[in-house]
């Protein structure tokens, strides 16, 4: 009888784990940009280990300033799309993992991580 008990609460606990959902997957690393402040001045942005699967509207370049950012640089380790709409809109163009960088033509205001 207790190892008929022991086996049921061993498996209940193996049903517990298995819908437990797990740690969020985020990319390891740094990403980073440059841009034009507002008020005119250059600045960077970057976001450290950010997450995946999910569209990041890039600070100081949304919708509040009419200029982009620029020169992305993808020191993750995962794909970075960088987007030139907010939102994950417009043309894009993806950076691989690990890079230095791209050149300051290339424009963005958003990222996903794949």
């Amino acid at each position: 009888m207790r190892l008929r008990s022991a086996i049921t609460a061993a498996l209940g606990a193996a049903v517990l784990l298995a819908a437990t959902p797990g740690s969020a997957s985020a990319a390891t690393g740094q990403f980073r940009f440059s841009y034009v402040t507002v008020e005119g001045d250059e600045a960077s942005g970057f976001l450290n280990n950010p997450p995946s699967g999910r569209c990041i509207n890039l600070h100081g370049v949304g919708r509040e300033n009419p200029e982009p950012g620029h020169s992305p640089k993808n020191r993750t380790d995962a794909w970075a799309t960088v987007f030139t709409g907010t939102d994950c809109q417009g043309d894009s163009f993806r950076l691989r993992p690990r890079t230095g960088g791209a050149s300051e033509r290339l424009k963005l205001r958003s990222v996903i991580f794949n």
